[in-house]
C-alpha cells in the first residue's frame, strides 16, 4: 500500500548484489576491536601469567619472597603447592605457591 510494487520487487536484487561486501564491510570494525583488544589486553595478560608461572617454578630453598598478603619472609621448604615460609626466626607459614608476588634480592628481609 505504502511502497510501489516496483520499487519492492527490486529490493531484492540490488541486496544481493552488494551483499557479499556489505556484509564484510559491516563487520569490519568488529573485527578490528577483537585485534586491538588482543594486543592491547590480552596478550599482555598471558605473557605477565608466563612469567609468574616461571618464577614460581624456579622458587628455591633459601629465597627470600614477597606474598600477595603482604608478608615478607624466606622460603623453608617446598612441596608440590605448597611453601613453607619463615617469616622471623622459628616462624613458619604453610602458603600456596601462587601467593608468591615477587621475590626479592638477597639479604632485603633481615
Amino acid at each position: 500500500m505504502f511502497i510501489s510494487s516496483a520499487f519492492a520487487q527490486t529490493a531484492p536484487a540490488a541486496a544481493a548484489e552488494g551483499g557479499v561486501m556489505a556484509s564484510l564491510t559491516g563487520m569490519l570494525p568488529l573485527v578490528l576491536m577483537f585485534v586491538v583488544l588482543y594486543f592491547i589486553m590480552i596478550r599482555p595478560q598471558m605473557k605477565r601469567q608466563k612469567e609468574h608461572r616461571a618464577m614460581i617454578d624456579a622458587l628455591a630453598k633459601g629465597d627470600e619472597v614477597a606474598t600477595a598478603g603482604g608478608l615478607l619472609g624466606k622460603v623453608a621448604g617446598l612441596s608440590e603447592g605448597y611453601i613453607q615460609l619463615e617469616i622471623a626466626s622459628g616462624v613458619q607459614v604453610q602458603m600456596q605457591r601462587s601467593a608468591v608476588t615477587q621475590v626479592l634480592p638477597k639479604g632485603t628481609v633481615k
